[in-house]
């Protein structure tokens, strides 16, 4: 038999395996392909951007690792990004920050035009994609003492309260130009490394400066806008002005998203469990999908414990539609764009399955108290053949089943991107 044919055939017993248990995979298959993720264009150049060019990362933001072809321009990332899509099974969407803006005009943060992202609109009209934005709270003189929007100088929070204006005029011009909504997430850097004194005064600040940011209205069908805490970061281990807490009730109250980043809670904290607690109060959800080895390190997403927990939660609990899942990594010891690939599809195998779980009748167990069926049931599922179902969804998508997209990958680093210092790099 060939490799399709295997495929085929490993395709259809799985088939008739889930259907014993009343799950139609075909119909999974359907609903898989309408789940988005928003790819993090910053995995690709170890979130240089290109605003300002050669400056140093801070704000307790770092990448480790120094592997060859990294993106050096807009056209070799949106390149990259291209070659990345293109092995990651669906249609997708891709997340900018502000300093990936393409101008030829020397521009701060606070100048920011939608013009200056016509070069990624052009490019995800090519491909076919939505585009999601970010504001760059971070590696900027005007962050002060740790401090943007929650920051006592009004100077500073007036800099950075005109940079968010500015990057939700650009999100609502993603939004009518692709056709689809765009998240404009915001996470900043303020806190403190020891205790402080005043708790609540940085917290009234920064709820006015948001206020301010927001003011304009913007029809929602273009764009929203999602506020992400933290518990600590690098500087502020002690407070940290926007926490979890903080734009819970921040967005509750305003009627926007709340981001929950798998890589900012503590380590013992099950993400997954915040999802039903906050869809019923909440409007929804933006995800920021990470792997969280120690702390917020930010490693490339894996099929673990962590993300199948966030899968099922998501799933089981029907969620999928109040969630934008978006991936948040940055890996700079690998090839970057693979790691996009592994990431992405990671992510999707954890959703799908989750969709592949005979979901009405362990919940109709759950209900009886049948707790000996809901365990047995959910234990030999861990051993269905999912990864054929899989499969199947990677050769109806038309992308490289298995491993096969390494090929793929090993061959754009030798025609593209071990290249692009002008000599070609030994593997």
């Amino acid at each position: 038999m060939t490799k399709s044919e295997n495929i085929e055939e490993a395709y259809k017993t799985a088939k008739e395996r889930y259907a014993e248990i009343g799950v139609d995979t075909d119909k999974v298959l359907k609903d898989l392909k309408k789940v988005k993720l928003s790819v993090h264009c910053w995995q690709g150049d170890d979130i240089h951007g290109f605003l300002f060019p050669g400056q140093a990362l801070t704000g307790g933001i770092g990448v480790s690792g120094n592997y060859p072809g990294i993106a050096r321009t807009p056209d070799e990332l949106s390149s990259d990004l291209s070659e990345a899509l293109s092995l990651i099974p669906g249609s997708h969407k891709v997340q900018m920050h502000a300093i990936y803006a393409v101008t030829d005009k020397k521009k701060d943060l606070d100048e920011l035009e939608p013009e200056d992202f016509s070069y990624w609109v052009d490019w995800a009209k090519k491909e076919h994609i939505g585009l999601d934005m970010n504001g760059t709270f971070f590696s900027h003189p005007m962050v002060k003492n740790n401090f943007t929007l929650a920051s006592p100088d009004k100077d500073v929070r007036d800099f950075w309260i005109e940079h968010g204006k500015r990057t939700r005029e650009i999100a609502n011009y993603f939004g009518k130009e692709l056709g689809q909504q765009s998240i404009n997430d915001v996470w900043i850097p303020d806190g403190f490394k020891d205790n402080p004194i005043d708790k609540a005064t940085p917290r009234l600040r920064l709820i006015d400066s948001l206020d301010q940011m927001i003011e304009k209205k913007y029809d929602e069908k273009n764009t929203i806008e999602s506020f992400e805490g933290k518990l600590f970061g690098t500087g502020i281990e002690s407070y940290t002005v926007g926490s979890h807490l903080f734009y819970n009730n921040y967005a509750i109250t305003r009627g926007k998203l709340w981001t929950i980043d798998s890589g900012h809670f503590h380590p013992t904290e099950d993400v997954s469990d915040k999802f039903s607690a906050f869809l019923p109060f909440g409007k929804g959800l933006m995800l920021h999908v990470s792997r969280p080895v120690r702390w917020d390190s930010d490693h490339v997403v894996i099929f673990d414990d962590a993300l199948i927990r966030i899968a099922r939660s998501l799933v089981l609990d029907n969620e999928l539609n109040k969630t934008n899942i978006g991936l948040d990594f940055f890996d700079a010891t690998i090839n970057r764009v693979a790691a996009w690939v592994i990431g992405a599809r990671a992510t999707q195998k954890a959703i799908l399955q989750a969709m592949l779980e005979p979901i009405d009748q362990l919940k109709q167990a759950e209900l009886n108290f049948d707790f000996t069926t809901r365990l047995a049931e959910t234990e030999e599922l861990k051993s269905y053949p999912f990864g054929a179902v899989w499969d199947e969804f990677c050769v109806q998508n038309n992308v490289p089943v298995g491993t096969d997209w390494l090929n793929n990958i090993h061959q754009y680093e030798k025609d593209v991107q071990f290249k692009r210092d002008g000599k070609l790099v030994n593997n």
